[in-house]
């Protein structure tokens, strides 16, 4: 099978298409190498198995000329991370939206019929709390006087009890609840749009927090596991916002590729003119605290510093069940997290030389 990888030279896209030759397929990649993916700049060069494209996905031509003779696509250009000011929200728009909107009208004029997309956890907003006398609740979006206050929990929003958190399904209800956030599910609601129109078949994996080797460095715009690989780099402490618990779940590049390789392979097999939500994440919750933490010791140190500051649109805890994921396309993730982290720590990122003796592993 020959497969389009759009953004295929970034971050999470260049260990798809590894893992896609791996598998006996065939690979175009797409990808414009922004600077704030390819830091550094990037080797633009074909490679045993890949045919690269270099250009937008917001332009048409180039987008056509890309798939000719591609059977599937897996959708990865995007914008990505929580913006550094509402300024950004054009970019993020154009970039996530536009480029996904670009991209199907040209695979409705000449196919294929078959798409990965890229998606997120970001579209469910807050994850999933219950509490003690209410059961199942949504808290609104946290209040910043709260947050001004260090209060970073949220409440039951009928009695103000404590929460306790939980993993999210897929039928949980949509809240994107940034910028970024709004433009991943708008990108599900056209993909979904594309497939009724034309008779396709797609599948959105909601990716929780991706991390591993090849990670940008120094962007504000990457997560939070490349911040603090990052500063440890610089020699320079981890700085943990908020108090350090916020839930999420780490799940190592490795396994994402693997989860789009099944999804790639399953996709055909999906109900026609329906896109399919699968969360893809490691099933394992970790605070942030935890993993700034097992960073810095494998790195060699420093100590993260909690430092109280938040983040307006950050979310409190979101974590996910990827059972589904499991049952119906067979992936299971490998990585499990002290493993990952090590690793982690002593893999270069983009735009840096290779990690020396710091770390102690």
């Amino acid at each position: 099978m020959r497969v389009l990888v759009t953004g295929g030279a970034g971050f999470i896209g260049s260990h798809i298409a590894e893992a896609l030759v791996a598998a006996g397929h065939e690979v175009v990649v797409l990808d414009a190498f922004l600077p704030s993916a390819h830091p550094g700049g990037a080797d633009v060069g074909d490679r045993p198995g890949v045919r690269t494209v270099r250009g937008d996905v917001r332009d048409a031509d180039t987008v056509e000329y890309a798939l000719r003779g591609v059977d599937a696509v897996c959708h990865q250009a995007a914008m990505v991370g929580l913006s550094t000011d509402f300024a950004d929200a054009p970019d993020y728009v154009g970039v996530n939206d536009l480029g996904t909107a670009v991209l199907l009208a040209a695979m409705a004029r000449r196919g294929p019929r078959e798409l990965v997309l890229a998606g997120s956890m970001v579209v469910y907003g807050e994850g999933r709390y219950t509490c003690e006398l209410h059961g199942a609740v949504r808290p609104g979006p946290r209040r910043v006087a709260d947050l001004d206050a260090g209060r970073f929990e949220p409440p039951c929003p009928t009695c103000g009890a404590p929460l306790l958190p939980a993993l999210v399904g897929e039928d949980a209800p949509t809240d994107p609840r940034n910028v970024y956030a709004a433009t991943k599910l708008a990108q599900e609601h056209l993909a979904a749009a594309w497939a009724r129109a034309t008779g396709a078949r797609a599948i959105s994996l909601r990716y929780h927090n991706v991390y591993g080797p090849g990670m940008p460095r120094d962007t504000p715009y990457a997560g939070v596991a490349s911040f603090f690989r990052s500063a440890l780099a610089r020699g320079e402490a981890p700085r943990v916002y908020e108090d350090g618990g916020q839930r999420r779940d780490f799940v190592h590049v490795a396994d994402i590729a693997r989860a789009n390789v099944a999804a790639l392979q399953a996709v055909a097999d999906r109900e026609a003119g329906v896109l399919a939500p699968f969360n893809a994440g490691s099933g394992t919750p970790h605070t942030v605290g935890e993993m700034a933490a097992a960073l810095a010791e494998a790195y060699g140190g420093p100590a993260p510093v909690v430092t109280g500051e938040y983040r307006l649109g950050d979310v409190r805890h979101i974590t996910a069940s990827s059972r589904r994921l499991a049952a119906e396309l067979g992936w299971r993730p490998t990585v499990d997290f002290a493993t990952g982290m090590a690793e982690f720590a002593r893999a270069p990122l983009r735009g840096q030389a290779p990690a020396g003796g710091r770390s102690r592993r």
